[in-house]
C-alpha cells in the first residue's frame, strides 16, 4: 500500500498538485478494529493524552480489512457515514448487499463467482460424491453455502458438511475427523482459511487417514505458511482457485530498502529483522541474541518477504489504492458543467467530502500499467478472474504451485472454465485422477434408478426397457428406438430390425421350391402319360376330359404355392390368395363332377334309368364352371371391398419386423377357405356313398381316400395357421397346399398310372366289365 501511494505520489499524470497520505491501524481483534473504524468516522486521531484531542482527519477512503467479518463490522458504519471501503480480501458474497453495505468495494472477486467455479471443478473432474468442510464465520458458512446449492446444480452431491473454529475445543476438530475418516467420499472441498485447514490437515495425519484430495478456497490455497504445518504432506495435490499473479515492477526493490530505523514503533518490523538475521536490535531486552550491527541489509537477503514472484492478494492492494487514486483524480480534475452531481457541477478540490470519492469511486475504469482493467459493477464487485491452482510440492518451509487452470466469470457459460494442459500432481502426490463418486458410471445400455432415501449422486444401474436405448453415460431415462429400428446386444444403438419373410434363398424356402416344383413337373408328367394313353380304357372309364383339367389345376395348384414364397409385394399379396382360391375350387370341382360321374354310372345301369343324359360332358363341363365361377365372384368382391396387402408386423416380434401379407379382409379370407371346405366336404360324402359301389375299377374309393387326406389337412391347417408365427404361417399354409394336392395326385391318379405302366394287362375292357367275384384264370 505505501509503495503504491509513493508511486502515485511520485507520477505526474495522476493527481498532479496533490499528495496522497495515509494512516495505518494495525490493531488485532474485532474489538480494536470497530474502534478503529469509529475514530475514522468521528474525523479523530487516536487519542494520544486524554486531557486534549487532536484536530478532526479527513479520511476520503479506507482500504482493508483482508477478512470478511471484520469487514461486515466496520463496513456497515463506513456506510452509514458514506466512507468508501476499499477490501483486496474481503470475498463474503454478502458483502456485495448494498442496501447493508453502500460504501463496499473491493479488488477480489466476490465468492459467489468462487463457490461457482469450485462446483464447475468438482464436476469437471467426475467427482459427483464430496465432501464439505468450512470455518465457522461469514466467509465459511456463506462460501461454502453458495457452493453447495451451485453443486447441486452441476448435479454434485455433498456426503457430509461440516463446520469448526480454530479456537473451538477439541472434540469440535475430531468430530470432523471422524466424520472424514469413515466418509466414502475421497474428495474433500475446505472453504476455510489457513489456521483452520493446518489444525485440520494436523490432526489427519496423526491419524494417517491419507489417500483424499482437498479442493481448497482461495484463503488458503497459496498460503505460504502451509509449510509450517506438521501434515503438510496431507495438502500434496490440492486444487483451488486463486486470484490471478500479477508482476508489480519496483516493489522488489522498494521491500529490500526496508529498514527498522525507517519505522521505528513497528513491532512487526522489529520482530522480522531480528528473525531474519539473528540478532537483536535491543541488546538488553535478548541475552541469547547477538546485537544488530546496522550494516544488515535485505539487498542481498533472500526471504519471504522479499520474494514477488506470487504477487497475487498483494496486487490486489496495488489496485485498490490506485482506484482510489484514480476518483480522487477524476473528482479534482472535473471541469465544470461535465460533473457527475446536480446540474453537472463538480466537487469543490479543496473541501473534498467521502460521499464525493464514493460517488466517482463507483465510476472508475481504468488499466493498471500491467494492463488490467479496474472497474465495480453495482455491487462494488470486481471482475472474477481465477487461476486454477495446483499445489504440486509441499515440503517443510517450501511450497511450489503450478497454474493448470483458468476460471473468468466474465465469459460465455460453456468457455468460463479451461484447463491450460498443464500436468496435475493429485492428491498424496498421484498421478493418476481421483476418483470419488456414490455409484459408477451407468454404462450406455443402462440408465439410473434413484436409490430411495439417498442423494441423486447414488443409484442403480438398470438396464433400458426392451425396444429402449441409453447412447450417453449416466443416462437418466432411456431413449425408445423408432418402430423400424431395435437395440443392439449393448443397448446403446438403435439399429434396423432384422426383416422376416420366407425367401427362396433359405433352407426352407428351398425344400418348399423343390416340392412345389417336384409336384408341378410330377403333374405333367402324369398329364403325358394319360395323353398318350388316352385311348386306354382306364384313361377313358372316368371322363378323360375332366382328368385332364384336374391334372392342369393340380399343376396350377403346385405353382400358385410358389407365390407365397419371396419379398411380399401389393400384386403378389392379392395373386397368392386368389390364385390358391380359384384353383383349388376348379380341382375340388373337377373332383366333384368325377365323383358325380360314378354316381350317375351306376345309377344308369339300373333298369328304366335314364339319369346319364342329363350329366352328359355338356353338364360335367357347365357345374366346373359353375363351381368355379362362384369362387371367382367371391375373390373379386374380395378384391374390390378390402383386398391383401403387404404389412409390416411389428407386434408379434420386438426384435423384428415380419413382412407378410395382410388379409385385408378377413371375412373375404374365410369366405374363400369355407367355399373350398364345403365343396370338399361334399365331393367326400360323395365319394364316400360311392366307394362299394360294384365295378372291377370304381374310382370312388380312391376319391374318398384323397379327399380323406385334403379335409384332414385344412383341418389340422387352420389352428396351425392361427397360431405360427412370421414366415412359418406362410410355410404352413404352402404345406397345406403341398399336402393336399399330393394327396390328390397320388391317391387318383398314381393307382391308374401304375395299371398304365406296369400292369398293362388290366388296361383292358374285358377286365374292367369283370365282375370283382370272378376268379382268375
Amino acid at each position: 500500500m505505501i509503495f503504491a501511494i509513493e508511486e502515485i505520489n511520485q507520477d505526474p499524470s495522476i493527481l498532479p498538485n496533490h499528495t496522497l497520505g495515509y494512516k495505518i491501524y494495525n490493531l488485532c481483534g474485532m474489538s480494536s478494529i470497530i474502534k478503529s473504524a469509529v475514530d475514522l468516522a468521528s474525523g479523530q486521531r487516536m487519542i494520544i493524552d486524554e486531557r486534549n484531542c487532536t484536530e478532526p482527519d479527513n479520511v476520503l477512503a479506507i482500504i482493508g480489512h483482508s477478512g470478511s467479518t471484520p469487514t461486515m463490522g466496520f463496513a456497515r458504519i463506513m456506510g452509514r457515514f458514506q466512507i468508501p471501503v476499499v477490501s483486496h480480501f474481503a470475498t463474503c458474497a454478502c458483502l456485495s448487499d448494498r442496501e447493508e453495505f453502500p460504501s463496499f468495494f473491493r479488488t477480489i472477486p466476490s465468492d459467489l463467482h468462487q463457490s461457482r467455479a469450485l462446483a464447475k471443478l468438482v464436476k469437471f473432474f467426475g467427482w459427483t460424491w464430496v465432501g464439505a468442510i468450512s470455518n465457522i464465520n461469514d466467509y465459511g458458512i456463506n462460501g461454502i453455502t453458495r457452493f453447495m446449492h451451485a453443486a447441486q446444480e452441476e448435479g454434485v452431491c455433498i456426503e457430509y458438511n461440516m463446520a469448526f473454529e480454530q479456537t473451538d475445543h477439541l472434540r469440535e476438530l475430531m468430530k470432523v475427523v471422524e466424520t472424514v475418516k469413515y466418509s466414502t467420499s475421497k474428495v474433500i472441498v475446505a472453504f476455510m482459511s489457513h489456521r483452520e485447514i493446518k489444525v485440520l490437515a494436523d490432526e489427519l495425519y496423526k491419524q494417517n487417514i491419507t489417500g483424499l484430495q482437498w479442493v481448497g478456497s482461495d484463503a488458503w490455497i497459496t498460503d505460504h505458511s502451509l509449510t509450517d504445518t506438521e501434515g503438510h504432506n496431507i495438502l500434496l495435490g490440492s486444487l483451488g482457485f486463486a486470484v490471478n499473479r500479477a508482476q508489480i515492477p519496483g516493489l522488489e526493490e522498494h521491500l529490500r530498502r526496508l529498514h527498522p530505523s525507517h519505522l521505528p514503533h513497528s513491532q512487526f518490523v522489529r520482530d522480522f529483522w531480528e528473525d531474519t538475521f539473528d540478532c537483536s536490535l535491543n541488546a538488553t531486552a535478548d541475552t541469547r541474541r547477538k546485537p544488530c550491527s546496522g550494516s544488515e541489509s535485505l539487498q542481498n537477503t533472500d526471504t519471504f518477504f522479499t520474494d514477488v514472484s506470487e504477487l497475487r492478494f498483494t496486487h490486489n492492494v496495488y489496485k485498490s489504492v490506485y482506484a482510489v487514486a484514480h476518483s480522487l483524480h477524476n473528482l479534482v480534475t472535473c471541469e465544470e458543467g461535465k460533473g457527475h452531481f446536480s446540474d453537472r457541477s463538480c466537487a469543490d478540490p479543496e473541501h473534498i467530502q467521502p460521499w464525493q470519492v464514493l460517488h466517482y469511486l463507483q465510476h472508475i475504469n481504468f488499466t493498471t500499467r500491467q494492463g488490467e482493467r479496474v472497474t465495480f459493477d453495482q455491487s462494488g464487485d470486481s471482475p472474477a478472474r481465477y487461476e486454477l491452482i495446483n499445489l504440486q510440492h509441499v515440503s517443510s518451509g517450501t511450497m511450489d504451485v503450478a497454474t493448470v487452470g483458468f476460471f473468468d466469470a466474465t465469459l460465455a457459460h460453456e468457455r468460463q472454465f479451461m484447463m491450460n494442459g498443464v500436468q496435475i500432481v493429485w492428491g498424496g502426490g498421484s498421478r493418476t485422477v481421483p476418483v470419488s463418486v456414490c455409484t459408477d458410471s451407468c454404462p450406455p445400455g443402462k440408465h439410473k434408478v434413484l436409490q430411495k432415501g439417498k442423494p441423486v449422486c447414488c443409484y442403480d444401474c438398470i438396464p433400458c426397457p426392451d425396444g429402449e436405448i441409453s447412447n450417453i453415460t449416466d443416462s437418466v431415462e432411456c431413449i425408445k428406438c423408432p418402430i423400424e429400428y431395435w437395440p443392439n446386444t449393448r443397448g446403446d444403438t438403435c439399429i434396423l430390425k432384422e426383416i422376416e419373410f420366407l425367401s427362396y434363398s433359405e433352407i426352407m424356402g428351398i425344400i418348399l421350391t423343390i416340392f412345389c416344383l417336384v409336384g408341378a413337373v410330377l403333374t405333367v408328367l402324369i398329364a403325358l402319360v394319360f395323353f398318350h394313353y388316352r385311348q386306354t380304357p382306364v384313361v377313358r372309364a372316368n371322363n378323360s376330359e375332366l382328368s385332364f383339367l384336374l391334372l392342369f389345376s393340380l399343376t396350377l395348384c403346385f405353382l400358385c404355392s410358389l407365390t407365397f414364397i419371396g419379398r411380399p409385394s401389393e400384386w403378389s399379396c392379392m395373386l397368392r390368395h386368389t390364385a390358391f382360391g380359384i384353383t383349388f375350387v376348379l380341382c375340388i370341382s373337377c373332383v366333384l363332377g368325377k365323383t358325380i360321374v360314378v354316381l350317375m354310372a351306376f345309377k344308369a345301369t339300373l333298369p328304366g334309368s335314364n339319369v346319364m343324359k342329363w350329366f352328359g360332358p355338356a353338364q360335367q363341363r357347365l357345374s366346373v364352371l359353375a363351381f368355379t365361377l362362384i369362387q371367382v365372384l367371391i375373390c373379386i368382391l374380395w378384391l374390390t371391398i378390402k383386398p391383401p396387402f403387404p404389412l409390416k408386423n411389428t407386434e408379434h416380434y420386438k426384435e423384428k419386423i415380419i413382412l407378410e401379407c395382410a388379409l385385408g379382409s378377413p371375412v373375404g379370407f374365410w369366405a374363400v377357405l369355407g367355399y373350398i371346405g364345403l365343396l370338399a366336404l361334399l365331393c367326400f360324402v360323395l365319394a364316400f356313398l360311392a366307394r362299394k359301389l360294384p365295378d372291377n375299377f370304381n374310382e370312388a374309393k380312391f376319391i374318398t381316400f384323397s379327399m380323406l387326406i385334403f379335409c384332414a389337412v385344412w383341418m389340422t391347417f387352420i389352428p396351425a395357421y392361427v397360431s405360427s408365427p412370421g414366415k412359418f404361417t406362410v410355410a404352413v399354409e404352402i404345406f397345406a397346399i403341398l399336402a393336399s394336392s399330393y394327396g390328390l395326385l397320388f391317391s387318383i391318379f398314381i393307382p391308374k398310372c401304375y395299371i398304365i405302366l406296369l400292369r398293362p394287362e388290366q388296361n383292358t375292357k374285358k377286365h374292367m366289365m369283370r365282375k370283382p367275384n370272378d376268379s382268375h384264370l
